[in-house]
């Protein structure tokens, strides 16, 4: 019985370093990445007034809000349908990644929410110019409505190697 009990602290204990040791390279780990948050506001970024973030960079993963088509200068969304708004969200995207040192290479997934599946062709051929070949991995949801009657949402994760 004795070594029995020898043998079930033996392996408490080594789980009880291995434990530790985990804990100290995650404290490491986190440590490098620099995990605090900053908050990415582009200078060339529409300013709506409302309580959110372009984007919020955590280590080297960038979480991005979702865009409308809104001109930067006006706040407003462009004109031209879900083409145009497409376009202007993804240029407004744009400036989210690169204020974060990023570009649309390392953007890993993309939420698109839009108001009708009718316009889903026309959604995928201003998409495909921004991201021709390995697209990041994508949902696309319709949505009832969007804020300020826009076509199409987009929102993004991005993390640079």
């Amino acid at each position: 019985m004795t070594s029995r009990r020898a043998m079930v602290a033996a392996g408490v204990a080594g789980v009880m370093s291995g434990l530790a040791v985990a804990a100290v390279v995650q404290r490491d780990l986190v440590a490098q990445q620099g995990s605090a948050r900053r908050v990415i506001r582009p200078a060339k970024g529409p300013n709506t007034g409302l309580p959110f973030s372009p984007g919020i960079l955590v280590g080297n993963t960038l979480y991005i809000s979702g865009h409308l088509g809104r001109d930067p200068s006006t706040g407003k969304l462009v004109a031209g349908g879900i083409e145009a708004e497409t376009r202007q969200s993804l240029t407004n995207i744009r400036e989210v990644l690169r204020a974060a040192g990023m570009d649309f290479k390392d953007v890993t997934t993309v939420t698109a929410y839009i108001a009708s599946f009718s316009e889903f062709a026309k959604f995928n051929a201003i998409y495909r110019e921004t991201f021709p070949s390995d697209q990041p991995a994508r949902a696309t949801v319709q949505v009832a409505a969007l804020n300020d009657g826009a076509r199409v949402e987009l929102q993004m994760i991005a993390v640079k190697p």
